[in-house]
């Protein structure tokens, strides 16, 4: 018989968080028998006599001895509801270890695997995503099906969790939440986000330090529809790498950067979540983010002095060029509904204003991706609290960067919570390209359980 989908729940987190919060609060059932549940998602011995066997053969291809029955026949029994789940193990203030017994208990030692963190994203979101990046090479390869994803929100920001229903962190009582969030994720409906790939074309010469989830690119892939003319060198290095909440240019980005920096070179200032936010917001206030000297300094004017914007909008092959708003020193481009801890920067916009600017209803999964803007760190602020809208830039299905070197020497991006440094030259353009991924990642989605 064909086996069920698999899936796989990711526990994101990263190290300054704790296990207290009120996330999933909205379960309005208990009583989840645990043999029941572990019936129902134990893998077979034979699924997991082969997941050992690839492990050590570092092949995942080969069909294990033990698979084949008398006549050359395949084992054809499968679980229920098979699922993996990988654990940062610095996850929840450390509790990884503790996580993974737990989860042990529920399901069999093979499907529980700790997710190294040297090959950590920075930030809650940052283990989903890494999933979603390694089913999405399944995808290339034509490995089908594709298991949907759940999350456990262990993470500080958690938009990834809130977007999908999971909650923005877990509650208290997380011996009992591990089992409901399993027997949940288990019986979820299955929902689409787009992912976005972004490629960075920069001049020859330049060095970068790339975060984890931007690799060097092989070739210069930039599309040819625009033509960039003299502002592109001839010879290009390139970095190339998938997000699926948001990439961020400008002051934002700058004291992320400063911030992560300070917490890889000194961690023992940053040991915890209030500690955290003090430096984040020293190091906003330092470089200018809420208090600007716009009349002494020209390099701080905003973003429209060294970046300009192109976009392709839905059903339309040409590219066009979209004004910088003045003054601006951040411009994000947002995947999901949720940001920076459950924020909606874009806003639930009427239908007349809808209708007025071209734009549609804002959803993770239509192909589409929201632009806009914050003037400084005041502004922002405001849009984080919802008392007022972001700056509206544009909506479109492909977006180009481009930023020339002038005042500034170097610009500051982040993507998902990853920032860097990029080098500009004041004689070739940088291009930062986003389009949008031709497959989209599957995410268990509980906000459908209430519809």
């Amino acid at each position: 018989m064909d086996a069920p989908t698999e899936k796989f729940v990711a526990l994101e987190a990263d190290d300054t968080t704790s296990m207290r919060g009120c996330g999933l609060a909205n379960l309005t059932w208990v009583g989840v028998d645990k043999e029941e549940l572990r019936q129902r998602l134990m893998m077979p011995e034979y699924i997991r006599l082969a997941m050992r066997d690839c492990i050590k053969r570092k092949d995942t291809t080969a069909i294990p001895d033990h698979l084949l029955l008398p006549g050359g026949a395949v084992a054809d029994m499968a679980p229920h509801a098979p699922m993996v789940v990988f654990i940062n193990p610095k996850s929840g203030g450390r509790h990884g270890p503790v996580l993974k017994e737990r989860l042990q208990q529920l399901m069999s030692e093979e499907q529980v695997l700790f997710w190294f963190h040297s090959f950590a994203v920075a930030g809650g979101d940052g283990t989903v995503g890494w999933v979603l990046g390694c089913l999405g090479e399944l995808n290339k390869d034509g490995t089908l099906p594709i298991p949907p994803v759940g999350v456990i929100p262990l993470g500080t920001g958690n938009d990834l969790s809130r977007s999908f229903g999971w909650g923005g962190s877990f509650p208290f009582a997380w011996r009992i939440a591990v089992k409901r969030t399993l027997h949940r994720a288990s019986m979820g409906p299955v929902a689409r986000l787009d992912s976005w790939k972004i490629l960075v074309s920069m001049p020859s010469g330049e060095v970068v330090d790339p975060p984890y989830s931007l690799k060097p690119a092989e070739e210069n892939e930039l599309d040819q529809g625009l033509d960039v003319g003299v502002d592109a060198p001839l010879v290009a290095k390139s970095y190339e790498g998938v997000f699926y909440n948001y990439l961020s240019i400008g002051m934002d980005a700058q004291v992320a950067y400063g911030f992560h920096h300070l917490r890889n070179t000194k961690p023992y200032l940053a040991q915890g979540p209030i500690s955290n936010k003090l430096i984040y917001s020293g190091f906003s206030c330092t470089q200018g983010w809420f208090c600007t000297p716009f009349a002494s300094d020209p390099g701080l004017r905003g973003l429209r002095n060294i970046l300009k914007i192109h976009i392709k909008k839905v059903y339309c092959s040409e590219w066009e060029e979209i004004a910088v708003p003045k003054n601006v020193r951040s411009v994000v481009a947002l995947n999901l509904e949720s940001y920076g801890s459950g924020s909606h920067p874009w806003g639930n916009l009427k239908p007349d204003y809808l209708e007025k600017r071209g734009f549609v209803e804002a959803h993770c999964d239509d192909g589409l991706i929201e632009i806009f803007a914050f003037k400084h760190g005041w502004h922002a602020s405001f849009v984080m609290t919802e008392l007022i809208s972001a700056k509206h830039i544009a909506q479109a299905a492909a977006v180009r960067f481009e930023l020339r070197g002038g005042d500034w020497k170097d610009a500051f991006l982040q993507m998902d919570g990853e920032p860097w440094k990029q080098p500009m030259s004041t004689d070739y353009s940088t291009f930062v390209e986003i389009k949008k991924v031709p497959f989209q990642s599957l995410m268990i989605n509980w906000n459908m359980h209430y519809l």
